[in-house]
């Protein structure tokens, strides 16, 4: 597996298509990252995300952050920065 897992996905809300991902690692706009759950998985850059409803740019170990993504995420998928 290329890359450092950052974290795990807690919710994902289908009807806006925004995961929660729960981080162990900083992440930034501009990072392109991995979501994978069994065979499923997908790349993506992050565009933009949110901590407590707030934009920010740089979201660090132990926040949650919303996100948009390309494609429906399931719960517990690990997401890797690459």
């Amino acid at each position: 597996m290329a890359g450092k897992q950052v974290g795990t996905i807690s919710h994902y809300y289908d009807q806006i298509g925004v995961a929660v991902l729960d981080l162990n690692e900083t992440l930034k706009v501009g990072d392109k990252i991995k979501i994978v759950k069994e065979e499923e998985e997908f790349e993506q850059e992050i565009s933009s995300m949110q901590v407590e409803h707030k934009e920010v740019q740089t979201a660090k170990k132990g926040d949650s952050v919303g996100l948009k993504v390309d494609k429906e995420v399931k719960r517990k998928s690990k997401v890797y920065i690459l």
